[in-house]
């Protein structure tokens, strides 16, 4: 376990360190948390929840530092809104560097002597800060992306690292389907209890929506077509004035983009990426196709390549039949968000490794589009 503590600890220092000073503490809009809050929040975590309750004498690092970095965990005491993380200039970078090694330092003495309820609450953490590794990433895309400058983050980073060239559709039949988690693997408590559902038959397409058909959509003035939108999304679409994916920029009767490695054309053979679930279900509509619900995704997932894209299912976030949320503080790890967001399934470019499965359950507000997002379609 100190091992895999350290490792994934380490991974979030790697995903900062192409960074300058001033990356670390720039907040453009709510929904996008500064780096150096992102990388104390995941210290405070293990503060919090393990050192500070079962290290006799342990000694906080900082007494205000719960009240800065703590994120929603409301029962654990007050907190900072979430608008205002880009206003803490203190600490200061190094500050938080300096948490981190002492925190780190305090979990290595520690670790060996954990109970296995301490182990599975110093799992969870570690999934937790997987969480925010991939959050660290789009952050950062969005920190830069709306720099003027257009700086890139790693030259040599690769959004979409294969091109799907099989654009079929899977036939999957009607029948009773086992969905959730059942293995002894880590899973997170949304993803339980398993349980059988019914599915009438369905054709799933084996690739996702690329760049080159979604300025199709874009062309045929889909943006302007409110038979295509349910009308929170017409909505949105208006009072934003949206009218291509996030990063996207015409110039010279094309299309270029933001991506990490830097400002180019979009490429129309990779997956379309940086869209809301307004936009992925308006663009099926334009179709005449429709989206997976997230138990058609999960049943004929092993029949599909998914790993590249966040896929937008039209699926609402809900408890599964039997789901218990767990006692304490960690109970407002997922159940409280059980209410007004869209699933996701699969994963992102910007998953860490070993952080996806298919029982996986992501969730985002339909505008939301900052993350590595795509569409899979379903015929109607």
């Amino acid at each position: 376990m100190k091992h895999h503590y350290q490792a994934i600890r380490k991974l979030s220092e790697k995903i900062c360190a192409p960074l300058q000073k001033e990356d670390y503490v720039v907040q453009p809009v709510p929904d996008v948390s500064p780096p150096k809050w992102h990388l104390a929040h995941t210290t405070w975590f293990w503060e919090e929840f393990v050192l500070s309750q079962h290290v006799k004498n342990y000694k906080r690092f900082h007494p205000r530092y719960a009240f800065l970095f703590n994120s929603y965990y409301d029962s654990v005491g007050e907190r900072v809104l979430r608008l205002h993380r880009g206003n803490m200039s203190r600490p200061t970078v190094d500050e938080v560097w300096a948490y981190r090694a002492h925190v780190d330092e305090q979990m290595m003495a520690f670790l060996p002597s954990a109970s296995e309820t301490v182990i599975r609450l110093v799992e969870l953490g570690l999934n937790h800060e997987q969480q925010h590794q991939e959050l660290l990433y789009t952050d950062i895309k969005y920190i830069l992306g709306h720099n003027p400058l257009f700086p890139p983050y790693l030259e040599d980073f690769k959004e979409t690292l294969f091109i799907e060239q099989d654009h079929s559709y899977i036939h999957i039949p009607q029948g009773s389907y086992s969905i959730g988690h059942d293995t002894t693997c880590f899973s997170f408590d949304n993803e339980h209890a398993r349980h059988d559902i019914q599915l009438p038959s369905f054709a799933i397409r084996k690739s996702l929506v690329t760049n080159g058909e979604y300025i199709e959509f874009i062309k045929d003035n889909g943006y302007k077509n409110p038979l295509l939108w349910y009308s929170d999304g017409w909505a949105w679409v208006n009072e934003f004035k949206i009218d291509s994916p996030l990063y996207w920029y015409p110039k010279e009767g094309n299309w270029y983009r933001y991506a990490l490695s830097g400002f180019e054309k979009v490429n129309e053979a990779e997956p379309v990426t940086h869209i809301s679930f307004y936009e992925a279900a308006a663009f099926a509509e334009w179709k005449g196709m429709r989206l997976p619900t997230e138990f058609e995704w999960e049943v004929a997932s092993d029949q599909f390549q998914w790993g590249q894209r966040w896929e937008h299912t039209n699926s609402a976030y809900l408890p599964y039949p039997g789901y218990r949320k767990p006692a304490g503080a960690v109970g407002e790890y997922n159940g409280k968000f059980m209410i007004n967001q869209m699933v996701l399934r699969g994963a992102s470019v910007a998953t860490p490794p070993e952080h996806s499965r298919k029982t996986y359950r992501n969730f985002f507000h339909p505008p939301l589009r900052w993350q590595f997002n795509g569409i899979r379609l379903c015929q109607k």
